[in-house]
């Protein structure tokens, strides 16, 4: 490196990086998350709350769960169970 190369002008190939991966997976290079969740950190939490909100679509139509059962199980309130299952409306609920 040139005395007045600053280090963003250095080709990444040039710098040492450490592959420790994040929350999500222990290795950025083979990671399967389709986004890197530091690119858009909000993406994770909006998949895994999409994931979950499936789940308890799922699971109150298959197993006939109450909603006391379902907000116990996913650790959330009752009144985000019933959101859930109000934004899920009746075409989700096909078994």
């Amino acid at each position: 490196m040139r005395l007045n190369e600053s280090s963003i002008e250095r080709l990444p190939e040039m710098d040492m990086f450490r592959d420790n991966g994040c929350s999500s997976h222990p290795s950025c290079l083979t990671c399967p998350l389709p986004r890197c969740r530091y690119d858009d950190p909000g993406w994770l939490q909006r998949e895994e709350r999409e994931n979950r909100d499936a789940e308890v679509l799922r699971l109150k139509v298959r197993h006939q769960l109450s909603v006391d059962q379902l907000a116990n199980k996913f650790g959330v309130s009752t009144r985000t169970v019933h959101r859930i299952l109000r934004r899920g409306g009746p075409e989700h609920l096909v078994a």
